[in-house]
């Protein structure tokens, strides 16, 4: 990528950004868009997704809808496939797609519920770096969206916090082996920010106050907050970045 921005320079640049159709995937999206990158709008929901493409294209970017479930190994190499078949090639991927898991204790969880919610998660975000990563141009640059809690435990949440701790290190591992190809492979962990699904659990709830009490910068992320570090990431102005675990959480871990 030339410049600071994915897009910028005289060839466009093309990405997939998967759980696109909302949040923190959404923010991503479009700022590349902005940023004047091709995206392929990766979802399980193609409606949400829709909603994001046109929003893209009203703004005069250039987007296209790919419905995708990352549990889903053929789903997921038929998606990827058509953003390149689309577009030409892949130069960045942000894996933002994921679930959150049952607000309990670990004696309280079956079986079931853990593993399902470790393979949408961290088996879903390695099946998409699987079938990313060979299709990458020239380099290019993956980012993959864990959370503070791959950073830290979080309290009732442990198949939530082992998959993104999983992330974090499956990204590590991706950096180190595929470095030799010039290709960067990073984590953004957010804090809680306020997307949809947050809003939808706070309604009603002390949550937002809660949670803002415990942050230093006293409040929580916007999903933009969120994804301005992923698109950051996947430009040049990030090119000496690599095997990165970046915190986006208002200060928490301090």
């Amino acid at each position: 990528m030339s410049g600071t921005a994915p897009g910028s320079g005289p060839a466009r640049k093309v990405g997939l950004v998967t759980g696109a159709g909302s949040g923190i995937g959404r923010a991503a999206a479009l700022e590349f868009a902005r940023s004047g990158a091709a995206v392929a709008v990766l979802d399980i929901d193609e409606s949400t997704a829709d909603e994001t493409t046109e929003m893209i294209r009203k703004g005069g970017g250039e987007a296209l809808t790919v419905a995708v479930d990352i549990a889903d190994e053929r789903s997921v190499r038929a998606a990827v496939e058509r953003t390149v078949t689309a577009y030409g090639g892949l130069d960045f991927a942000v894996n933002n797609a994921g679930m959150a898991s049952h607000h309990r204790q670990l004696d309280r969880m079956t079986a079931d519920e853990f593993e399902r919610a470790v393979h949408v998660n961290l088996t879903g975000t390695f099946l998409c770096m699987k079938y990313e990563l060979p299709l990458l141009r020239g380099g290019g640059a993956i980012v993959n969206i864990a959370s503070n809690g791959g950073l830290y435990a979080i309290p009732h949440a442990p198949a939530y916090v082992a998959a993104k701790h999983g992330i974090v290190g499956l990204t590590k591992a991706a950096a180190v082996d595929y470095a030799p190809d010039n290709i960067r492979v990073n984590a953004v962990c957010p804090g809680p920010t306020r997307t949809p699904g947050f809003e939808k659990v706070a309604a009603g709830t002390d949550m937002v106050a809660g949670q803002e009490a415990i942050t230093p910068l006293g409040r929580l992320a916007t999903p933009g907050e969120a994804a301005a570090a992923a698109v950051w990431l996947c430009s040049d102005a990030a090119s000496y970045v690599t095997v990165i675990a970046m915190s986006v959480d208002g200060g928490r871990r301090a």
